[in-house]
């Protein structure tokens, strides 16, 4: 029972897999949320109630109600690099690494509900924070794969406007995939983005 020496509960702490799927399903709730109240009208407890969690453990994994969006915007960024560590050896760039990675259903998980997020980051100065600090932290993660493969330094100049530009190409990518008026009927989000990415990867071999 609670109270008891050392704090504990009695339940097995949650396991790295079973935080992930709850921070998934607090992001998801407070697009929706957001979608349908708007950012303002919407309070921490009452993304925590619609998540099926206290306010307390809200709190534990987010530090502002806006930030709760964070794992759809991160996700597919984290599945991205995980997947270019494995190959990019193999290409002669980043941008030719990311268009030889085969992408499935599970790839681009919750894009309907992404596409919402992004809309709403037009309008929501909180929201466009977050998703411009994920792309912060996504470029950082990119200077330092293209160090290891040159042998040169992160910081160098040369290897952070190579990391900005294909950092830059996959926003913007994303982004005219998520504003555009027909999302549903026009091109895909795979082929939007590789299409972004071509223009990179042109640009540095010309």
């Amino acid at each position: 029972m609670a109270g008891r020496a050392g704090g504990a509960t009695g339940r097995p702490p949650l396991t790295e897999r079973r935080r992930a799927e709850t921070r998934m399903e607090i992001a998801e709730e407070a697009v929706r949320l957001f979608a349908a109240k708007g950012v303002a009208a919407v309070t921490a407890e009452d993304i925590a109630s619609a998540s099926g969690v206290s306010t307390r453990t809200l709190w534990r994994y987010f530090r502002s109600k806006e930030e709760c969006v964070r794992p759809l915007l991160t996700t597919g960024l984290e599945l991205l690099s995980e997947r270019l560590r494995e190959c990019a050896a193999d290409h002669d760039s980043l941008a030719e690494a990311i268009l030889g990675i085969q992408h499935d259903a599970d790839a681009t998980p919750r894009l309907s509900t992404l596409g919402d997020l992004l809309r709403l980051c037009r309008d929501e100065p909180g929201l466009r924070a977050v998703w411009l600090e994920a792309h912060y932290d996504a470029e950082a993660a990119f200077a330092a794969m293209i160090a290891d493969r040159t042998g040169r330094p992160a910081d160098d100049l040369a290897v952070r406007v190579e990391a900005g530009v294909l950092n830059t190409a996959l926003r913007v990518g994303v982004e005219d995939w998520a504003l555009r008026p027909d999302r549903e009927a026009g091109p895909s989000f795979t082929e939007t983005v590789t299409r972004a990415l071509r223009m990179v990867d042109a640009v540095t071999k010309s």
